[in-house]
């Protein structure tokens, strides 16, 4: 995905956190600090998450299948050239419980067999 499509995603998510906000604090009028602060916390892992994901596929190590063999990682056990195995998706909880989806290539050491995912 490329950038300006991260751009009107993020926006749009935003706005719509925002909005969820401002209605919440409209049906809440009385609600204390510490309860508009799990609210507003809880609003924006959501936001939080889209960007860690969207950043996160954007690196060059979650496709090996595009880079160069010099470019690829090394497998940390022998220092050989990982090679790609397929891709995979690994499912990571950050903070406020929200789940990213990181879809990237299995990388595998054709020397010893190690098996990575995501590659370093």
């Amino acid at each position: 995905m490329a950038q300006d499509d991260w751009a009107t995603r993020w926006r749009a998510l935003s706005d719509e956190v925002l909005t969820e906000l401002q209605d919440w604090r409209a049906a809440h009028p009385r609600a204390t600090f510490a309860a508009i602060e799990t609210e507003v916390e809880s609003r924006l892992s959501r936001l939080r998450a889209r960007m860690l994901e969207d950043a996160a596929l954007a690196t060059p190590a979650a496709d090996l299948t595009a880079a160069a063999e010099a470019e690829r990682p090394a497998c940390p056990q022998c220092g050989h050239g990982l090679q790609a195995r397929g891709h995979r998706t690994r499912r990571v909880t950050v903070r406020g419980d929200q789940t990213v989806a990181l879809a990237r290539s299995y990388a595998v050491c054709p020397t010893c067999g190690t098996g990575l995912f995501p590659p370093r």
